[in-house]
């Protein structure tokens, strides 16, 4: 029996339509996002996010804080990414600040911890987790050269640890960056600069990775390293012979935020990006890695990391650390620069 006309006509239709179907999920949609995650986080996240987004690729441009920051700042009259994810609250205000940040509240942002995002409603940046500063101290290094276990910053700063120290540049690391704002919020701006005066004179290296110190500190190379709390635990965790040690005085830190770039042609695919760092499944990973995350009730105990962590962070002025970057910046540069290591 023949087909009719009609029949055919149905049939090539379906046939055009299943086809047009399997064109659009074959083509993706891809957001370019700008990161400071650690390399290792990469990969789980995006595959966290697959599940729920198929449609949508990642594409990552990773570097170390600072770079990502001026990188952005650079292209800020023809932006080239779509979303910010996984770089500092301080370096997010400032792109705020620049008008380079489209708000947008999350679904679900209201279940989030509201002092770890941008003030404002609806926010330009949301935060996801924090990260503090550690100090890592190779207790068989320290013990080969007599020194003591230091309990606080300003015990740093004494003659004793002379060229044993390695820290990283708050110009290109967002770590090296929340220890400079804390000290000087910690001792108040003229006692504070006089601080990292004298811990000056003990600094053998400044690095460009806020990483690096720790696993200087883990190998041997020097005895101290000042670094934060995830590369201290992972270089706790594979043997090293070091202690964390998060001073007294309290702990600077910052927050990994995202936030959509203004003027992105991606939007509604950004939108559900954003949709998904701030749910419950995302910060559920971010704790895997991080030991405060801003969805309540997610974070898991850290055997090495205190039950009072989040009561030792100073108190930061996000705004107030934004708008004066660039002076504390090139204040420390001017004093410091010298012993930073050469960019690579």
């Amino acid at each position: 029996m023949q087909p009719s006309f009609t029949s055919t006509l149905r049939t090539a239709a379906a046939l055009l339509a299943l086809a047009a179907s399997g064109t659009a999920l074959a083509q993706k949609t891809t957001l370019t996002v700008y990161t400071a995650w650690e390399i290792e986080t990469l990969k789980p996240y995006a595959e966290g996010f697959a599940k729920v987004a198929p449609d949508i690729e990642l594409k990552y441009v990773r570097d170390s804080t600072g770079v990502i920051t001026a990188k952005a700042l650079a292209e800020k009259g023809n932006p080239q990414a779509d979303v910010i994810a996984g770089l500092a609250a301080s370096s997010l205000e400032l792109l705020k600040q620049e008008g380079m940040l489209a708000p947008y509240s999350p679904k679900g942002f209201e279940k989030l911890t509201r002092d770890y995002s941008d003030k404002a409603t609806p926010p330009s940046w949301v935060g996801l987790d924090v990260w503090g500063a550690t100090i890592c101290f190779n207790t068989i290094e320290a013990k080969k050269r007599n020194l003591p276990r230091p309990e606080t910053w300003k015990d740093l700063a004494k003659p004793v640890y002379k060229g044993t120290i390695v820290m990283p540049n708050p110009a290109s690391s967002g770590t090296g960056f929340l220890d400079v704002t804390a000290w000087l919020q910690l001792y108040g701006e003229q006692d504070g600069w006089k601080y990292m005066d004298a811990l000056h004179e003990n600094i053998a290296q400044y690095t460009h990775s806020g990483s690096k110190p720790c696993k200087q500190a883990g190998s041997g190379e020097f005895p101290i390293g000042i670094s934060f709390e995830l590369r201290a635990h992972k270089t706790l965790a594979s043997g090293a012979p070091i202690e964390m040690i998060f001073p007294k005085e309290g702990l600077g830190y910052d927050i990994e935020a995202a936030g959509i770039v203004k003027g992105t042609k991606k939007m509604e695919a950004a939108q559900r990006y954003m949709d998904w760092l701030a749910s419950k499944e995302a910060n559920q990973l971010f704790a895997k890695d991080w030991a405060i995350v801003a969805y309540p009730g997610v974070a898991r105990k850290i055997e090495t990391i205190p039950a009072n962590y989040e009561q030792m962070l100073v108190k930061n002025d996000f705004s107030h650390i934004a708008k004066n970057r660039e002076r504390v910046l090139a204040e420390w540069q001017k004093r410091y620069a010298s012993k930073s290591e050469k960019q690579p």
